[in-house]
């Protein structure tokens, strides 16, 4: 109860409904390059040549370009566009993805890049097999038209028939990485884009003769090739204390 004098005041407090701030026109006119989630790590399955499908662990990259008039996006809906595939990643799913995030987000282009380790048998020592590792990434982009690169590092090793000034067998040893980036045409199967690396390699009981050399094999191949419309290759070679390497890139 007041005292003598003194003036009771009331506030009433109203209860609003949250804004979402994502759809709210941004009049300042400030351009936000990209927005997105990275380093998502997420189950997928690839196509498998052999076995039709890989289970295999990528790390996901995922951004969109916004338009001025938005003041952002919620992170979440990326991750909600990337649960409703299941993990099925092909050149298909990839279009997909793409077109959801340009449109339920209203951005002007979207992007993925995702990586993940592919893995294949291959004769270790004698009529053994082993299962070799190659590191694959594809980044995708959609803003009128797709354009999707796909990229394969695939170790180039030394045969097992070369001796040492011994007599004895050398063991499997790393020469050196064939980095290739390329466009499609059509579908190719990673297993087949893999062998083609493997063609490029000087064929022989010695390890090949030079970058230079298995760079310029390779560019002969892939500019041949019906299926590739694009393609960007990078040989390494490793040695003591340093690497040498050579590039080449194919026309647009």
């Amino acid at each position: 109860m007041p005292l003598h004098g003194q003036r009771l005041s009331v506030v009433v407090f109203q209860s609003l409904p949250m804004k979402d701030i994502q759809s709210l026109c941004d009049d300042r006119r400030i351009n936000i390059r990209k927005v997105g989630v990275k380093t998502i790590s997420y189950p997928v399955k690839v196509l498998d040549k052999e076995k039709r499908i890989q289970d295999t662990v990528a790390t996901v990259n995922m951004y969109v370009n916004l338009p001025h008039r938005f003041k952002g996006t919620h992170m979440s809906r990326f991750i909600e566009i990337l649960n409703r595939f299941h993990g099925e990643i092909n050149l298909r799913s990839f279009h997909l993805i793409l077109q959801e995030m340009k449109e339920r987000l209203d951005a002007e282009a979207a992007h993925m890049e995702i990586q993940f380790p592919y893995f294949l048998e291959r004769e270790a020592t004698g009529n053994s097999l082993g299962i070799q590792r190659y590191e694959c990434r594809m980044h995708g982009s959609l803003q009128e038209v797709d354009d999707l690169v796909m990229e394969i590092s695939v170790p180039l090793m030394l045969g097992l028939s070369v001796h040492a000034a011994g007599g004895l067998p050398r063991s499997m040893g790393r020469w050196g990485t064939a980095r290739v980036a390329v466009r499609f045409n059509q579908f190719i199967w990673i297993e087949d884009l893999i062998a083609l690396v493997e063609k490029g390699v000087v064929q022989g009981k010695e390890p090949p003769d030079s970058v230079e050399s298995v760079t310029k094999n390779l560019g002969r191949i892939f500019a041949g090739h019906p299926a590739i419309s694009w393609y960007s290759i990078m040989v390494e070679n490793f040695t003591e204390g340093y690497a040498t390497f050579a590039s080449l890139e194919s026309r647009p």
